[in-house]
């Protein structure tokens, strides 16, 4: 040790000694090999020379090297997880400020005295369990049981909570707690990963939350919206499917085909057009496949066409509102009501047609901004130019509006 210290000393002194002398070489030595050769080469020009600076370079660079091969990766790891931790403090705010959110919401609309902390941190712990898929034979039956099931235990919960409360409100306060519910689920989950990463020093483990981080970030402010939302009662993003039924239903005779979803006939060109959306104003996306196959059976498949109109995942680059044409059924979730469409839809022979509106995952569950509201009309003349140039005069078929229904009234 002794030995390497002076050794350092003596090294040190010479620079100081020949620094002024040295520099102008070492000035014109680095332009000249800068010109026309990598860096490497002017390290190898200056070690070339014999020269203290020539010394000190190489073992400068000699030991970053060493340092770099031994510790480099913990170091990145260290920051790493550095970035993680304040991430990971923003989600515990934004977590923290939704179940705050959700409690006072419930005491503002509760005439009793009772408090509901207890029940609504229940709630933000609740867990979906979803069916066995060893043997998918009839799992869409049951994933579809498991939902209802779900869905009614939170309404309980609610009508617990808030007696006086009507079903509008009822719906709004069970889309409020979901969303408080998943901030909870993201924050726990990142957190899990962040201490085993930490624990373990796991490099991988913390290097593919920190790839996916800027998108769960983006996930959890939308989340954070739709409290704002859900609170106020105001349409979100992903209402744009109802918004556009409802314009086509405005002042024509509804009824309820199947629980929470309302169908009005409407004359369009000539055609019968049944047209479809969850039951509005309250927070709900209705049961839109039960409802399509129930009309097909009622009208025993005599149906032309189904259009089916839905909020799409925009690509980066796409603006917001942006409506685009496809075949298919467009509905997202777990898949139920898709599949129920596309099996009644495949047994009659009946062509689908989707109509997606572009949005940004920040826009589907917050408010709902003015460049989505403003693709209604374009939606409108897409529909009626696929009816007048696919279909003919006193043919029947199914308009489909899909999404949260939430602000938005028949």
């Amino acid at each position: 040790m002794a030995l390497a210290v002076e050794t350092f000393r003596f090294l040190l002194r010479i620079f100081a000694q020949d620094l002024l002398t040295d520099f102008s070489l070492f000035y014109s030595v680095l332009y000249v090999s800068m010109s026309d050769r990598s860096v490497f080469d002017v390290l190898q020009g200056l070690t070339s020379q014999d020269n203290s600076i020539g010394m000190i370079v190489q073992i400068l660079w000699l030991a970053f090297f060493v340092l770099y091969m031994l510790y480099g990766q913990r170091l990145q790891v260290k920051i790493m997880l550095k970035e993680i931790e304040g991430s990971l403090y923003r989600l515990k705010i934004i977590r923290d400020r939704g179940r705050e959110i959700a409690i006072s919401t419930v005491k503002k609309m509760s005439k009793e005295n009772n408090d509901p902390t207890e029940r609504v941190d229940r709630i933000l712990e609740h867990v979906y369990i979803p069916p066995v898929s060893l043997d998918p034979s009839g799992i869409i039956k049951r994933l579809e049981h498991l939902i209802d099931v779900r869905d009614f235990r939170f309404k309980d919960e609610v009508k617990l909570m808030v007696p006086n409360a009507d079903e509008t409100q009822i719906n709004n306060l069970t889309n409020m707690l979901e969303a408080a519910l998943a901030l909870n689920q993201i924050y726990k989950i990142v957190r899990h990963f962040y201490l085993v990463g930490k624990k373990t020093s796991s490099f991988y483990i913390i290097l593919q939350l920190q790839m996916i981080l800027p998108q769960i970030m983006k996930e959890s402010q939308a989340f954070a919206s739709a409290l704002t939302a859900f609170k106020a009662g105001q349409p979100i993003g992903d209402g744009i499917g109802p918004l556009i039924a409802a314009r086509l239903m405005h002042r024509k005779k509804e009824y309820e085909i199947t629980k929470d979803t309302v169908v009005s006939e409407v004359s369009i060109d000539g055609r019968t057009a049944y047209v479809l959306k969850a039951k509005g104003p309250g927070g709900n996306v209705g049961k839109p496949g039960e409802a399509i196959r129930r009309l097909l059976e009622e009208k025993e498949g005599k149906i032309s066409r189904i259009i089916v109109i839905d909020a799409a995942q925009k690509l980066e680059g796409e603006r917001p509102g942006e409506v685009v044409e496809g075949t298919g059924v467009a509905i997202g979730g777990p898949g139920v009501d898709k599949y129920k469409v596309e099996e009644v839809a495949t047994k009659y022979k009946i062509p689908l047609n989707a109509i997606l509106i572009k949005e940004g995952i920040e826009d589907v569950v917050s408010t709902m901004r003015k460049e989505i509201a403003n693709s209604v009309d374009e939606v409108i003349k897409r529909i009626n130019r696929i009816i007048h140039e696919t279909t003919k005069e006193g043919d029947q078929i199914i308009i489909a509006g899909i999404g949260n229904t939430i602000g938005i009234a028949q």
